[in-house]
This record gives structure tokens, C-alpha cells and sequence, in this order.
């Protein structure tokens, strides 16, 4: 039986109005959305109705919202908005048309290795930025990474990402998917940017052979595997794997952190040299030869517990011993000339040592280069590296953009070399456009280097005014950034409903229940009173929806004079007032005046005082008896 999802088709929040469902995860659905305010696809992730009371993961839900709206980077999913309604949390996010790392790599097998050389940049790259900023992912694995048409990818879930190092477990459990586990992680121990790298190494060995390298039955036994067992690299399942590829992977997933790469940078520029066909770095070639001889030196250690040295048998002899002459002292001789040489040759290194130390040295050419691979060079010729890191236009983050001195210069050894290291583009704060005209918006955008484009949408404002952008106001954005401005192109227009005839209260909230305002203007009227005589806008004409709707309200028929009938009879009397649009009332008083018997005696109102047309007259007609 096929249980239809209620959330379908409705708006959630009061502004998103549910598509239909991507996915389901371990705490939470994720929908495509429309976002009725902004007019953009957006996907929207609900946390389970069974988590929603769950403290943990309300906690867990919030932080994945609170770590990603502070990572604004092209490989990072955008977070923008987040909230609780209707009896959960949701958070609404970026939506990307693609599938995941994991679904690639299961459709399509090993992926080329230039393809992903690039993929893993992508992931470093975001990893880089979020390492900047103090946050930790934690979790990073195909599943996490999200990939488009035209091969950008975005990393996404920082469910379980925490600011700087911190324990790896939740409750008494360990936090984090089993195959993609760092050994500190597998232990509980506290993890930091190195353990975002293994991971890496991780998913660059499942894109270049289409498996991981460990696998088990239970994630305690892949466990297990991380903490003990040396992987293989990947080249003995996809010959194609370049050795340079190997010792990339094998470095990022030696199980000491400290024989991993120290940042998200440095594996970059390894994958970037061996992208170009150009040799890694040499401290890259030693950690993976250590992690492979690991491997060795224990199967060497197994061997030489089992070997056993062979028997000697016994000695015979077909005739006295014959004496030898001794060599002692052509042995004492030699080391005595062999102490010689070298000590003459000591001498003369220290000579030489003491001419190269003096020497001034070239200053290379450090343009182009990471940070970290700049420093290493002036370091290894003798000088010191100050680093001076601003903005820059034409370099990405991290690359020497400039130099001081200038490459060929010969300077003395322990001067200073100063290299000018981007932070990247210059950044710029969006300024607030809301509630300006468009014309204006978009200069104000354009004087602050953003670009801007704009959509129109149904609102009260008056048209042409700007009721919404995206980003926010304040945030620091990239120069050239695209800002989303949305225009009101005018309240929508509704047809007004006709209730001349009706009574005021019935009028009033039929022209409520259609979204619009009602204003009462009271007016004399021969119509009953409280009736709507009058509409404006008349019913029938379109008008905006929230406009007010004017009702004239009858106050009932004019006052006139009422007539005097004291003295007429009671039948005269009453014929007189109703023919003047009154109604009687009689009241009888004993008299025993027979001539007062039937006569009207008094009245109220009085003959000439004024009375609304059908209100009553009380007259007080004699009648004879005690």
C-alpha cells in the first residue's frame, strides 16, 4: 500500500511550498522546495518527527545550520534559512541539480584520474576554507559531497563538524561512517584539520579504484582496520594509478597525524604538481616509503622470528696447522694513513663550509607558489620569509602573487625575503537595498563592485520597490558577487465581492474572508438601518488584494414630526400615526369620565416632537370603569 507523504504540495513555514522529496537520511527528509518570498528553487531539510523531541539531535540539526551559514565558498552548499515550525526544525539550503560522490562512483566505477585529481581539489578547497574558519567537518565521505552537471562539486552536512579539535564521541558512541574513519576518530580521540585529510585520502582512493580501502562486517572490525592494517595502494587494483597518485593517498592516510599532510594547502599543491606531471614534494615520497615500510618491517620481523641458522658441523684436519704471519702491523699502518686523509679532508669541508656561508646566494623566483611551498624554498637557501597576505584579483587564496627582492637577485644568507601571499578576491559587505527603488538598488549595488539581477513579485508595496535580496544586508561577500534583488510588481488584483442589500456585520466579512479592509461610512437611509446601502469600489471591479472597501450604512429612516392625536378616539388616532410611518402603542387608563371613555388623554412622543419614521408612539386612552 503506497502511503502518500503529507507534506507534499503544502507550504511549510508559511513559505515553502514542498515539491517533492529528495532524499531521506538518518535523522532527517530532505524536500525540493519553492520559496514563495524569494521566488527560488531551494532544498529544504526537515529533521524526522521521531528526533524532533531527541535533545541530541535537535543539538545536532542546529549545529550543521549554525557551521555551514558561516561558510560562504563556491564548494560549500549555501544555508539560507533555518527555523522551527510546525512541531520540528528544518533548515533551508542551496539547492544543486546533480546527485552525490557516492552515486557517481556506484553508477560509473574508478573515475579518470584527472577527473579525480580535480574532485578531490574541489574538496579541499572547501575543506581549506572551512579549516580557516575554525571548523572541523568530521564526516567527510561521497555521500557529504554533491556534484552538478558541469562537475562542481559542494560539500555539504556539517551535522557533526565542531569548531577546532574536540572528542569524536556523542553519548558513548563514536560519531562519524565507519569506512571513512580516521584511527583517531575509531578511537575516540580527539580529531582535528589531519583527520578531515585522511577521509580525503579515503574518498581519492574510492575515485581511483571505485572501492574503499578498508571494508568488514561491522564498523567496529573496519574499525579495527584503521587503527592496524597498512592499505594497499591503489595502483595494485588500477595499474593506470601514476606511483606520484600512490604516495599522495598513502601519505593521507598514515595513521600517525603527524605524518599526514598538515593542511588542506599542502595535499592541494601535491595533487596540483602531480595534475602537471611534475614531481611531489620529497617530504610527500619519505611518509609514503615509511607507511609502506611499515608494512615491510613487520613481515621482515616475522620472518626473522622463524628463521633458524643453520648447524656447523665439525672441523677435520689432513695435517698440522700452518703458522701464519701476523698482519697486525700493516693493519695499524693503514688506519693511521686512512685517519689522515680523513682528517685532511675535514679540514677542508670546514674551509669550504665557512667560503659558502659568506657567499651571497640567487633569490629564486617564488610567483605562483603556495604559501607553505614559498616558505620551504627561502628556508632551504638560507633566508628568512616574512609573509604579507592581502587581497588579490588575479590569485586564489594561498598563491605568492609578489616578491621582494626580485627573482635573480643574489642577497646575503639570514636577509629577509618578503613574498605577498592573496587572501583572495577583496571582499566587499552588501549593502541594504531594501525598500529602494529598483534603479536605485542597482547602482547602489554596482557602486559597491556586486552585481545584481532582479525578479519580480507579487506585493503590497508600491511597484518597482525592492522587498527582499539575497544575500543579506552586511554580509561579506566577494567582489562580482551576484546579489538576487526582488521587486514588487504590485498587489495582486481581486475581483470585489457585491453586498449592497446586506446587512453591515454579514457584508463586512465576506469582503474580510477575500483579503481586503472594510471601512464604514454611516448615512440616512429609508432603508432599514444597519443595511448597506452603498460600496466603493463597486462589487464586480478588481481591485488589490488588501485594499479597503468603503460601505455606506443606512442609520435608518429621517426623524419627522409626530403628529398630535390627543383628544381623537382611539381608532382615529391609530390610523393617523401609521399613516404618518409610525407604530402605536396603547396603553388604557380608568376614568370615570364618561366623556374621556375611548379618547386618547396624553401621548409619547408629544404631538410635534420628532421621531424617526417606525418607532413607536405610546398613547394613553381612557377607558370608564373603577
Amino acid at each position: 500500500m503506497v502511503v502518500s507523504d503529507p507534506l507534499l504540495n503544502s507550504v511549510f513555514d508559511g513559505r515553502y511550498l514542498i515539491v517533492r522529496k529528495l532524499g531521506t537520511g538518518g535523522m532527517a527528509n530532505v524536500y525540493l522546495a519553492e520559496d514563495q518570498e524569494l521566488g527560488r528553487r531551494v532544498a529544504i531539510k526537515i529533521l524526522d518527527d521521531r528526533h524532533a523531541n531527541d535533545v541530541q539531535f535537535v543539538e545536532r540539526f542546529r549545529r550543521e545550520a549554525t557551521n555551514a551559514a558561516g561558510l560562504s565558498h563556491p564548494n560549500i552548499v549555501s544555508i539560507y534559512d533555518r527555523g522551527e515550525a510546525e512541531g520540528t526544525y528544518y533548515i533551508a539550503m542551496e539547492y544543486l541539480d546533480g546527485r552525490t560522490l557516492k552515486e557517481l562512483i556506484l553508477r560509473r566505477g574508478p573515475a579518470p584520474v584527472k577527473t579525480a585529481i580535480d574532485y578531490t581539489r574541489q574538496i579541499l578547497a572547501a575543506l581549506r576554507f572551512a579549516h580557516k574558519n575554525g571548523i572541523v567537518h568530521r564526516d567527510i565521505k561521497p555521500h557529504n559531497v554533491l556534484v552538478d552537471s558541469e562537475g562542481r562539486l559542494k560539500v555539504t552536512d556539517f551535522g557533526i563538524a565542531r569548531a577546532g579539535a574536540s572528542q569524536m564521541t556523542e553519548a558513548g558512541s563514536i560519531i562519524g561512517t565507519a569506512q571513512y574513519l580516521s584511527p583517531e576518530q575509531a578511537k575516540g580521540a580527539p580529531v582535528d584539520q589531519t583527520s578531515d585529510i585522511y577521509s580525503v585520502g579515503i574518498v581519492l582512493y574510492e575515485l581511483l579504484t571505485g572501492t574503499v580501502p578498508y571494508t568488514g562486517d561491522t564498523p567496529v572490525e573496519i574499525a579495527m582496520k584503521h587503527l592496524s592494517q597498512v592499505p594497499e595502494p591503489p595502483s595494485t587494483l588500477q595499474p593506470q594509478v601514476p606511483h606520484e597518485l600512490d604516495s599522495i593517498v598513502l601519505r593521507a592516510l598514515a595513521k600517525d597525524p603527524a605524518e599526514r599532510y598538515h593542511s588542506a594547502d599542502e595535499m592541494d599543491a601535491d595533487l596540483e604538481r602531480a595534475a602537471g606531471g611534475l614531481p611531489i614534494s620529497r617530504a610527500t615520497e619519505e611518509a609514503a616509503t615509511m607507511v609502506l615500510s611499515a608494512a615491510d618491517t613487520e613481515t621482515m620481523a616475522a620472518l626473522q622470528a622463524g628463521r633458524q641458522q643453520p648447524p656447523r658441523g665439525p672441523v677435520l684436519y689432513d695435517e698440522p696447522p700452518r703458522r701464519k704471519r701476523s698482519v697486525w702491523p700493516w693493519l695499524v699502518a693503514l688506519a693511521l694513513v686512512a685517519a689522515a686523509v680523513v682528517a685532511g679532508w675535514y679540514v677542508y669541508m670546514q674551509i669550504q663550509d665557512q667560503l659558502k656561508s659568506n657567499r651571497p646566494v640567487a633569490v629564486e623566483n617564488y610567483v605562483g607558489l603556495h604559501e607553505p611551498d614559498a616558505v620551504f624554498k627561502i628556508n632551504q637557501r638560507g633566508l628568512t620569509p616574512h609573509v604579507v597576505r592581502r587581497p588579490n584579483d588575479a590569485q586564489p587564496e594561498t598563491i605568492v602573487y609578489d616578491q621582494d627582492p626580485a627573482p635573480g637577485n643574489r642577497i646575503d644568507k639570514g636577509n629577509t625575503v618578503t613574498i605577498y601571499v592573496s587572501t583572495g578576491k577583496p571582499k566587499v559587505p552588501v549593502p541594504d537595498v531594501r525598500g529602494k527603488s529598483s534603479v536605485d538598488a542597482v547602482q547602489a549595488l554596482a557602486d559597491a563592485g556586486l552585481r545584481s539581477t532582479l525578479l519580480t513579485v507579487p506585493s503590497d508595496q508600491p511597484t518597482g520597490t525592492v522587498v527582499a535580496q539575497s544575500p543579506k544586508p552586511g554580509t561579506n561577500v566577494v567582489q562580482g558577487t551576484l546579489v538576487h534583488v526582488n521587486v514588487a510588481k504590485g498587489p495582486t488584483q481581486v475581483g470585489v465581492p457585491l453586498v449592497v442589500g446586506e446587512m453591515y456585520d454579514q457584508a463586512a466579512g465576506q469582503l474580510q474572508s477575500q483579503g481586503f479592509a472594510v471601512a464604514r461610512k454611516d448615512v440616512d437611509s429609508t432603508q432599514p438601518k444597519g443595511t448597506v446601502i452603498s460600496q466603493n469600489p463597486a462589487g464586480g471591479v478588481a481591485a488589490p488584494s488588501g485594499a479597503t472597501v468603503t460601505l455606506s450604512v443606512s442609520l435608518g429612516p429621517p426623524a419627522t414630526p409626530v403628529p398630535d392625536v390627543t383628544s381623537l378616539d382611539q381608532a382615529a388616532a391609530t390610523a393617523t400615526l401609521q399613516a404618518a410611518g409610525y407604530v402605536t402603542s396603547v396603553v388604557k387608563q380608568p376614568t370615570t369620565d364618561p366623556g374621556q371613555d375611548g379618547i386618547v388623554l396624553s401621548q409619547s412622543p408629544v404631538g410635534g416632537a420628532n421621531a424617526k419614521a417606525g418607532s413607536t408612539v405610546t398613547i394613553t386612552v381612557g377607558s370608564l370603569g373603577p
